[in-house]
């Protein structure tokens, strides 16, 4: 029986799924198109820790909409269209993030939290979510996304509102069960922003070191006439 365990197919978990080609494309370099990439994919990320964290926090999107789903595709649309979401005072990026994580702050925090994180990572990528071969990054802002987002993660999972109970019900590690699914997608975010920051600095680093080596190696490079 081991044996035959051992010998049995593996579970399936998906496979990776590339996107068709769109005609944009061609305005794209690889470190545009990484770019890119890595927003959708951190974007999609912070839906799914909105529609977990509301699932945990009911009463949160009760402040926003009548159901879960219109709450979440209120939220979505402001996020998409950089509409100004009301509750944070037409705050921005980190000073967005710091009010949502207030203890006294009473509106939505599930939407404030995830408006703010999201707004702070498409401020540190210049206000877009698609790159172009005209569009550069800064390596440095995109690094502070990742820490303000690291920082914004330890308020939340640590500072009690003024009732005394968390800000949001988030992760849960207890006898009875155990749920770290928010802290591991929390973490995808992080990863991806730590890796576009150092590959945007090192494309920089290589491009000038390749110049040279054309400058260096050129000379050693010709082919030798053979007759």
């Amino acid at each position: 029986m081991a044996l035959a365990a051992c010998s049995s197919a593996p579970t399936t978990h998906g496979e990776v799924e590339g996107e068709s080609f769109h005609g944009k494309e061609l305005l794209q370099s690889d470190s545009n198109r990484m770019a890119t990439l890595a927003m959708k994919e951190n974007l999609e990320s912070l839906f799914l820790l909105m529609d977990k964290l509301y699932r945990r926090n009911p009463a949160e999107w009760k402040k926003t909409a009548a159901s879960r789903e219109a709450a979440v595709a209120y939220v979505r649309i402001a996020i998409m269209e950089r509409q100004p979401w009301l509750e944070l005072q037409e705050k921005r990026d980190v000073a967005a993030l710091s009010l949502a994580l207030q203890p006294t702050f009473t509106g939505d925090r599930v939407a404030a939290f995830v408006y703010a994180a999201a707004d702070t990572i498409i401020t540190a990528h210049g206000g877009l979510t698609s790159f172009t071969l005209i569009d550069g990054l800064d390596p440095q802002h995109v690094f502070n996304a990742a820490r303000n987002l690291e920082i914004a993660n330890w308020i939340l999972n640590s500072r009690k509102a003024a009732d005394g109970k968390p800000l949001l019900l988030s992760n849960q590690a207890d006898d009875a069960q155990s749920n770290l699914s928010y802290e591991r997608e929390m973490g995808k975010i992080i990863g991806r922003l730590d890796l576009l920051a150092s590959y945007t600095t090192e494309r920089y680093r290589r491009s000038v070191i390749g110049y040279g080596q054309g400058l260096v190696a050129g000379p050693f490079l010709q082919f030798l006439p053979v007759r």
